[in-house]
């Protein structure tokens, strides 16, 4: 049994980057999805689908690199545990390498970046951050 299903996708992506693959298959969930969704929108990831294995899905994240080789994401890292949970308001997010790298937060309104965050004035838990 997982029990922090969000460090298993930031750790497969890890993986696949030190290795140097063009995509990981991850065991599949919304919140997962959503969190796959925001990378994408900001440009860490190229692209991801979610395929029906007749259990509980496959999440196919490909990834993204530079021409040159280099991965575009430098560093992901999670915040917030099942452990020790880490919850912010709005003044109180710090941002990510002077905002060259971002947070994911969950909040009432939904998963979202520091900056939406932010500028809708929503506060919530930090669930991970990268750059």
């Amino acid at each position: 049994m997982m029990t922090d299903p969000i460090a298993d996708l930031l750790t497969r992506i890890r993986n696949g980057i030190s290795a140097r693959k063009n995509s990981v298959d991850i065991p599949s969930s919304r919140t997962k999805v959503e969190i796959c969704k925001i990378l994408k929108e900001e440009g860490y990831i190229l692209n991801f689908k979610e395929t029906d294995d007749g259990k509980q899905g496959v999440l196919t994240v490909d990834l993204k690199y530079t021409p040159n080789g280099k991965p575009c994401v430098d560093g992901i890292e999670r915040v917030s545990r099942p452990g020790r949970r880490v919850y912010r308001g709005t003044e109180e997010i710090e941002p990510v390498l002077n905002n060259l790298g971002m947070n994911l937060i969950s909040t009432s309104k939904g998963i979202m970046t520091d900056r939406k965050a932010r500028e809708l004035n929503v506060g919530g838990e930090v669930l991970l951050r990268v750059w």
